[in-house]
């Protein structure tokens, strides 16, 4: 599978042809979600969702879904009928060849006084890619590679260690990193990479790598 590194929280996954975009939202490139087949978004914040991203792709090929929790499925699926999905904690579906596992409820919490809102993270083919969202959620099953929320308002360094540790995926690429400063980048590079225990890796938007 080819996973390719989209700006801020949006990745996309390829295989046998087909193509996978999570979270093409706010901060990503304009066509992040163009070409896909099939279209995860983990919640309604703008940084993850962005309905004029999903309306040029769904306009662009008929054929393109959307899977997504009802917070962000009820906000498109009317312009979309029939091709968007509501999915919560513990669902499972296979769409455009890709098996995908439904965790987690809620966001992490930003500040006691914002209320939470609802998130799920996707667990792509039997845990080759693992894509929490907005939220450090522990699937509870083996993941190959995580993707690794590393600069937000609600995370600080400590947590995304434990994170790391705990879910113990065979490595780790860094997403949510819209905010993370060049100057900062080598100091987390440094403390996950060392006090994960699993590989941590970060890959520039648009580069790419196997996985």
């Amino acid at each position: 599978m080819k996973l390719t590194k989209k700006s801020h929280a949006c990745v996309r996954l390829e295989k046998d042809g087909r193509t996978l975009v999570i979270d093409p939202g706010g901060f990503s490139e304009e066509d992040a979600a163009l070409g896909a087949d099939v279209i995860l978004v983990t919640h309604e914040h703008p940084d993850h969702f962005d309905e004029g991203r999903l309306r040029t792709a769904m306009e662009a090929d008929p054929a393109a879904e959307i899977w997504t929790l009802r917070s962000v499925a009820e906000q498109v699926s009317a312009a979309f009928p029939g091709r968007v999905h509501t999915v919560g904690h513990g669902d499972t579906f296979t769409a455009a060849g890709f098996d995908v596992q439904v965790h987690g409820e809620l966001h992490a919490v930003i500040h006691p006084d914002i209320p939470r809102i609802t998130n799920v993270g996707y667990l792509v083919d039997d845990g080759r890619v693992f894509h929490p969202g907005d939220a450090l959620t522990v699937p509870g099953r083996p993941v190959k590679t995580l993707m690794l929320p590393v600069m937000a308002p609600w995370n600080k360094i400590s947590e995304v260690i434990e994170y790391v540790r705990e879910v113990r995926p065979q490595r780790a690429y860094d997403i949510h990193d819209a905010l993370l400063t060049d100057l900062a980048r080598p100091i987390y590079d440094r403390q996950i990479g060392a006090l994960g225990g699993s590989e941590h890796l970060r890959l520039a938007p648009g580069a790419s790598a196997q996985v």
